[in-house]
């Protein structure tokens, strides 16, 4: 004779208060996953807002203050990168000469005379290399490493001092930063909110499709809100284009520079700014967004 099944309510009943533990540890998880977003975001807000402050002041005073503050920064920026790649061995003396080079260029001569300072990069370099005494081993890796930081992170920097020296070159760096900091936090929102599918699980995990929509829509309504302010010498044409320069090259220099940490097997580049990272984690994407920014200003047509 077959035994006897437990009856099935038996188990439901028996069952009922581990589920219940179960949900309310999810529960739990989930408001405490919740509480955690929002602090992480206040806290992004609450290094966010004095950084952006002291920029602008710096971007209004212009000259050279401006360029001295592009300098500083984008040493730090080279020496973070140039950390991450020490098994690469670059010459760090050589990047940062070079982008301080380029700054000056860019502040008392012109572009012409940036292109100049980046073309002397590469025989300095390869003389550097064998006073170092790295003759062949390792020589190239070292060399790409080198110019991977002054051709990012250098010529980024000397594209903004070029910006700031241009007519009403000061309104298009704060509408660039506005638009490319407020799309990375509409980003950052709108995945947290809607983000369901992964932007780029192998190169950055947490971004979403949802999230580079989110913050593509912030980035071009910022631009064209503060395009308003500057009614006169910057068309409504002139700001989707930057809008739309912005919304795209803001998320792939976030993801670049994703890509190179993982690569590097670095989670942050550095600890400037405290728990969130270093000056290229906060930096990334208007490495990107600023050098369009310059080109699309200079092809524009200006009204007044």
């Amino acid at each position: 004779m077959p035994p006897a099944r437990r009856p099935r309510a038996a188990a439901s009943a028996s069952d009922s208060p581990r589920r219940s533990r179960t949900e309310r540890s999810r529960g739990e998880r989930d408001r405490g996953r919740s509480r955690s977003r929002s602090s992480d975001l206040l806290a992004r807000i609450a290094v966010a807002v004095p950084a952006a402050i002291f920029a602008i002041v710096l971007v209004d005073i212009g000259g050279t203050a401006w360029m001295a503050l592009m300098i500083v920064l984008g040493a730090i920026s080279l020496t973070e990168l140039y950390r991450m790649l020490e098994r690469w061995r670059p010459v760090v003396l050589v990047g940062i000469a070079a982008l301080a080079g380029m700054c000056i260029a860019a502040r008392y001569g012109s572009q012409h005379q940036v292109l100049e300072v980046e073309a002397c990069t590469i025989p300095v370099l390869f003389i550097a290399l064998l006073l170092r005494g790295q003759g062949t081993g390792g020589a190239t890796i070292a060399i790409a490493g080198t110019l991977l930081g002054v051709f990012w992170i250098g010529t980024a920097f000397a594209h903004a001092v070029l910006l700031r020296e241009v007519s009403h070159g000061k309104g298009i760096i704060i509408t660039t930063m506005v638009g490319t900091f407020l799309g990375d936090t509409g980003a950052y929102i709108g995945g947290r909110l809607f983000g369901r599918r992964p932007l780029a699980p192998s190169i950055s995990p947490h971004k979403t499709v949802e999230g580079l929509v989110f913050g593509m829509i912030v980035a071009i309504v910022a631009v064209y809100f503060a395009s308003l302010y500057q009614s006169g010498w910057m068309t409504h044409g002139t700001a989707f284009v930057l809008g739309a320069a912005i919304a795209v090259l803001g998320p792939l220099g976030d993801l670049f520079e994703s890509l190179v940490k993982r690569d590097a097997g670095t989670k942050d580049t550095g600890s400037l700014f405290g728990a969130h990272g270093g000056a290229l984690d906060r930096l990334d994407s208007i490495l990107f967004t600023i050098v369009a920014a310059y080109y699309i200003w200079i092809a524009a047509p200006h009204p007044g």
